[in-house]
């Protein structure tokens, strides 16, 4: 999706729900993710100018702000370029900072799979078209996700299952999990990415195999694997 930089009788509400899915997608995330979100989100509160998209500050000025050395300012300021959220506009020069901007649509496409953390009316809001079925990001599916076909198998089964208890979460994070195995009573889905894995592993594990216990009760785990 691309997002209309957040300027005019909208902007005020379109900057909250940036914020709000880097604060969800962050508080789903390891320590180490956490920080790096917090960090970004205290350079667009204090310093990024929306309608220009920039972010001039010295790493001095960041260090204060993170209350950390300028050796990890620096570290962390490679990392967030590296992961596409800053953009350099304008090299630091004698006497002059370096220019940053901010990638929003970047950053909104990596925190998508957080947003149903928010509410569907968040993700209505963000993608529109998709929450009316014209299309939109095939990460977090907004429109309605067909009963899943019964094939004989254990995950099948458990998908009808999930998909009739809750078909919201069953679309946001159960209908991209293809079965990879069942071993040792123990089965093994696949999840597109890591981020995807790692979120239903911590927070839909047990829904998860409750669902395959009631279609196999000798299923005793299940592993996600990204």
């Amino acid at each position: 999706m691309q997002l209309a930089r957040p300027v005019g009788r909208e902007a005020a509400s379109r900057k909250y729900d940036i914020l709000s899915a880097l604060m969800a997608f962050g508080l789903s995330q390891d320590k180490h993710v956490q920080r790096q979100v917090l960090r970004v989100m205290a350079l667009i509160t204090t310093r990024y100018n929306w309608q220009r998209d920039e972010l001039t500050m010295g790493q001095g000025e960041i260090a204060r702000l993170w209350s950390v050395d300028e050796r990890t300012v620096k570290r962390e300021m490679a990392r967030l370029r590296a992961r596409g959220w800053l953009v350099l506009k304008r090299q630091g020069a004698r006497g002059r900072v370096s220019t940053y901007g901010m990638d929003l649509n970047r950053m909104l496409d990596d925190t998508r799979p957080a947003w149903p953390l928010i509410g569907e009316d968040f993700m209505a809001r963000l993608d529109p078209a998709a929450a009316a079925g014209q299309g939109g990001s095939n990460v977090v599916p907004l429109r309605a996700v067909p009963v899943p076909m019964a094939d004989g198998s254990v995950w099948a089964a458990a998908q009808a299952w999930l998909h009739a208890e809750d078909p919201a979460t069953y679309g946001a994070w159960f209908h991209a999990l293809s079965d990879a195995g069942l071993e040792a009573n123990a089965l093994t889905l696949a999840a597109p990415t890591r981020f995807h894995a790692s979120y239903v592993a911590t927070n839909l594990k047990e829904k998860l195999l409750s669902a395959l216990r009631r279609v196999d009760p000798s299923v005793r785990d299940v592993r996600i694997v990204g």
